[in-house]
Order: structure tokens, then C-alpha cells, then sequence
């Protein structure tokens, strides 16, 4: 098992940008009517983009022996003039910290012939859901929080007249009592006519659910391969903002970007692809490593805060590396834990990010260049919320994203999936929440609970996909094979040969390849 963690530990890797804004004066910004923007000469940032080229020619002409994890230029992702461009768009700052009273809006459409949700969502399991992303955010507190019945979503005012007076009254009681600094809409994005017309009415800045998100995952994000997906998943919202804007013809609205801003957004996301493109490729090699040590990997995934981690920390025994939080997509990197099954076979448990629904499928495309160790694996342990109102759903939404994954990663094949109920300690009749038809684990990750008959599922499951199998051999007591087959299979028992004492009877689990090189080094 120490041996499994040192390779995880060595394996572990910090991206690198080549990009350097290395820029000492700051062009000046104009505020105008929706976003502010830039109105320099589109040469200075060509200047800027020489100007770091040359830096990074001389780092390398001078021997440049920082570590990889300081070669990452922060100042590429705290550039202002983007924070300025996706500031506008998202209505979001770097500055979490920030205290923020919200009212939160769950839009849903009344007429259950024309709702396009799961039979058993309701609009206050969405609204609780909504909840639960403001309080991710530290400092973020919820002033209210109320469904609204609609016609449909799509209409450029979203609410109709009468509703939008009955709110007017409501924001301007609650900026009085509690000082209301934001509002947001739960639905997954807002076009930009709609979110002009709210802002214009309630004089609050609105966000959507994929701003919401965006926040929590820059607040989540501490590794430099994760800060790049996360900023990876701030472009395509700000981009379809932008072309609704256009399309809708507000530009004399004010929302437009100018030349510069679109220069320095392509550039960002040329740079961030050449950069996701390094990461898929580092993990493809530490798939090849992983493979060549032959260990089994078990991929652990889930809707997001349905306790994959506290699972994995239950099953691995590692009380110190893994903390899990109850918190939406408290984990945003895809890490590597060392565990052992009963047979003794070491394996390597993968923690994924979580998924959630209603937003848009570009927001997880991002996370891609991880969730590829998901896909890749030898078996999936789907872990679910058993004490969630909407279980069912949520296995629904997560097993189709999983489908989604399989065609782009592996061409439609996925690895076997055991479905594990999580939090049955919460739930006192937790099967007559499940279908009798899915088979599946009830256990408590947190109380301990069912993990040895999950534990033996998951290594028969292990020794059916990789090949391997229990067998019993006859070797030398002390001898080299001895030796041999504790350093290169799983050694699950030992006990005296009854009928010669100088030989012992070792119980192992072997593949098929290791077993024809014991052959060949012993016999």
C-alpha cells in the first residue's frame, strides 16, 4: 500500500502557461452603458503579446529553474482587462469574500403539460437546490428565496407586468430591513434581453445559474489544472452573451465588445485549449503508468455533494489526505487514492467533480481532460443521495451524462457501474425510495455502514473486467517464488503444506499475464 501512494504522490502535476502578459502599464478603462471596455489601439495588446514573448524567450535563454507550479502565470488569468469583459457578462468578481444578501427566484412553468423537468422535480426541490448554491459561497446570505409560476421561460421579460410590480415591492422592503446587494434567477442561463430588462427594472445585478456556478468553482479551484478548466468554462457564456446581444440589436444598449476585448478573448482561449490539450496528454501518460503497474482503477462518481468523497474515505482509510465538505463541487479536481480490497489487491480509487443539472452541457465540456480517467476506468461506483427528494432524477441526469461521456471518450463502451446508495442512515425506509428493479448497495459512508458487502462486489467486479483470478499455489517455504508473488500478485493467504513441510500453499490473486511470467522466471 506505501508503495501504491508513493507512485500516486509522484505522479501528481502542475500545468504550465507559456503565455506572460508581462505588462507594467495598465491601459485606461471607459465605463459605458452594460460593460465596461477597453478603448486602446488594438497594437498595444499585439505590443503586450511581443512584449511577452520576449520574456519568455530570455526565461528560457537564461535557464529559468522555477518549478512548473511557479511557471504557471497567475497574471494570465487576473488579467484585468478580461475580468473587465466577463465582470460585464456573468456579474461576477474574483472577490468572493465580498458579503452579499440575495434573493433568490425559482422560475417554473405552471401548466405540467409544457414542463420539460422529471415527473418527480417539483419547483421546491429546485428551490432548495438554489439555496444550497448560495450557501456554497462564504459570506453569501440568502434574504429570501420564492418560486414563481410562469407561462414559459422564453419570453423576453421573463416575468410578466403583474409580477414584476409585485417583486418591485419586494426588493425594495428587503433592501430596507437587510440591505439586498443581488438577485438571482435560478434558470440555467438568462439571455441577455432578459437579464438587460430584469436589471434595468429591479436595479439589482441579476445572475443566472451558470454565473452562480462559475463562482463557486473559482472558489474551489487551487490547482493550477483546475483554475484552467474553470476559466476555460467562463468563455463560451461570455461569447453566447455577446452574440445574443447582437442578435437582439441592443447594441445601442451598450453591451458590445470591441476589438481588443474579442482579440483577448480568443487569445485566452486559444492559450487555454494549447494548455487543456498538455493536461489530456499528462493524463494519458499517467493512465499508460498506471497501467503498467497493473493496478485496477475504480472510478467514483456522482450528483455533485452525494458523498463520493467520504465514500472513498471510508473505503481507503485515508483520514488525513481526504476532508470531505458538504458543499456543491467542494471537488474540482479529479485525484488518485490508493485503497486495498479484501483480497489484498491494491487498487486506485479516482474522486471526480460532480454534476448537477440545468446547466448548459458546455460547462462540463471543460472538465473533459479529467473526466476521461472516469471513462477510462476499469469499474464506475455511481454514489447517490438516497435521502434527496430527487434521487431519482439525479441518477437519471448523472447515468445520461455518463452515456454522453462514453460516445466522446471510449465510442459508447462504459466500464460496469455499481450503484450505491449513500446516506441510508437518513432515510429509515431507503429501498422504498429505489427501484426494485436496480441493484445496489445501501450504505452510509459517514456511519460506516454496508461497506463490506459493497467492498466484495467491487472486487468481484475487479477480478471479472481485468482477468485476474484466486488461485492456490504450491512454492518453496522462503524460497525466491515466494518472494516473487507477494511483490507481484495479491497474497491473500499462506498456510503449511500438510504434505511437505518445506513447502507453503499461498493463496494469491494473479492475471493470467502475471501468472505465465511466474511460469517462465520459476518453472
Amino acid at each position: 500500500m506505501a508503495g501504491l501512494r508513493n507512485f500516486i504522490k509522484l505522479a501528481k502535476w502542475r500545468p504550465t502557461l507559456s503565455l506572460a502578459l508581462a505588462s507594467q502599464q495598465r491601459s485606461k478603462y471607459t465605463q459605458h452603458q452594460g460593460v465596461k471596455g477597453i478603448r486602446n489601439r488594438k497594437s498595444y495588446f499585439e505590443a503586450q503579446m511581443q512584449q511577452g514573448k520576449r520574456d519568455d524567450d530570455n526565461d528560457e535563454q537564461n535557464g529559468d529553474s522555477r518549478s512548473s507550479g511557479e511557471l504557471f502565470d497567475m497574471r494570465f488569468l487576473d488579467d484585468r482587462a478580461y475580468d473587465e469583459v466577463a465582470g460585464g457578462a456573468m456579474r461576477i468578481t474574483r472577490n468572493v469574500a465580498t458579503s452579499q444578501q440575495v434573493l433568490i427566484l425559482q422560475p417554473y412553468v405552471k401548466w405540467s403539460a409544457k414542463r420539460n423537468l422529471p415527473q418527480d422535480v417539483k419547483p421546491e426541490d429546485q428551490l432548495a437546490e438554489a439555496t444550497a448554491l448560495i450557501r456554497s459561497l462564504p459570506n453569501w446570505q440568502v434574504a429570501k428565496a420564492l418560486k414563481v409560476p410562469l407561462e414559459n421561460l422564453k419570453r423576453r421579460t421573463l416575468f410578466g407586468s403583474g409580477k414584476i410590480d409585485e417583486l418591485k415591492t419586494l426588493i425594495a422592503d428587503l433592501r430596507q430591513e437587510m440591505s439586498l446587494t443581488c438577485l438571482f434567477v435560478s434558470k440555467g442561463t438568462l439571455s441577455f434581453a432578459q437579464k438587460r430588462y430584469l436589471e434595468e427594472e429591479f436595479h439589482l445585478p441579476v445572475m443566472d445559474r451558470y454565473s452562480v456556478v462559475i463562482q463557486i468553482l473559482r472558489l474551489h479551484a487551487t490547482s493550477a489544472e483546475a483554475r484552467l478548466q474553470v476559466a476555460m468554462a467562463e468563455l463560451p457564456y461570455i461569447w453566447s452573451q455577446a452574440k445574443d446581444a447582437s442578435a437582439s440589436q441592443i447594441r445601442r444598449q451598450g453591451y458590445a465588445l470591441s476589438d481588443l476585448q474579442k482579440e483577448i478573448l480568443k487569445t485566452r482561449e486559444r492559450k487555454l485549449r494549447a494548455e487543456l490539450e498538455q493536461v489530456r496528454r499528462h493524463r494519458q501518460l499517467l493512465r499508460q503508468k498506471r497501467k503498467q503497474q497493473n493496478y485496477p482503477i475504480i472510478s467514483v462518481v456522482g450528483y455533485t455533494n452525494a458523498g463520493k468523497t467520504s465514500l472513498i474515505k471510508a473505503l481507503t482509510a485515508e483520514s488525513d489526505a481526504l476532508q470531505p465538505r458538504n458543499q456543491l463541487f467542494a471537488t474540482l479536481d479529479v485525484t488518485a487514492h490508493a485503497g486495498q480490497l479484501p483480497c489484498n489487491l491494491q487498487v486506485i480509487y479516482m474522486d471526480t467533480v460532480g454534476f448537477m443539472s440545468d446547466l448548459p452541457t458546455g460547462l462540463f465540456e471543460c472538465f473533459v481532460a479529467t473526466l476521461e480517467d472516469a471513462m477510462l476506468a476499469d469499474i464506475i461506483i455511481h454514489v447517490q443521495d438516497i435521502s434527496h427528494p430527487c434521487h431519482n432524477a439525479q441518477r437519471n441526469h448523472v447515468e445520461s451524462t455518463l452515456r454522453s461521456l462514453a460516445f466522446n471518450v471510449g465510442g459508447e463502451h462504459q466500464p460496469p457501474i455499481i450503484n450505491v446508495f449513500n446516506k441510508c442512515d437518513l432515510v429509515p425506509n431507503a429501498d422504498d425510495h429505489a427501484e426494485e428493479s436496480t441493484a445496489h448497495h445501501r450504505i452510509s459512508a459517514r456511519s460506516q455502514i454496508g461497506l463490506d458487502p459493497l467492498l466484495l462486489d467491487i472486487e468481484a467486479q475487479i477480478l471479472s473486467v481485468t482477468g485476474r483470478r484466486k488461485i492456490q499455489m504450491r512454492v518453496p517455504s522462503g524460497g525466491p517464488e515466494m518472494a516473487w508473488l507477494y511483490k507481484n500478485a495479491a497474497v491473500i493467504d499462506t498456510q503449511a503444506d500438510l504434505e511437505n513441510p518445506q513447502r507453503l500453499l499461498m493463496q494469491v490473486v494473479i492475471s493470467q499475464r502475471t501468472l505465465e511470467q511466474f511460469k517462465r522466471e520459476f518453472c
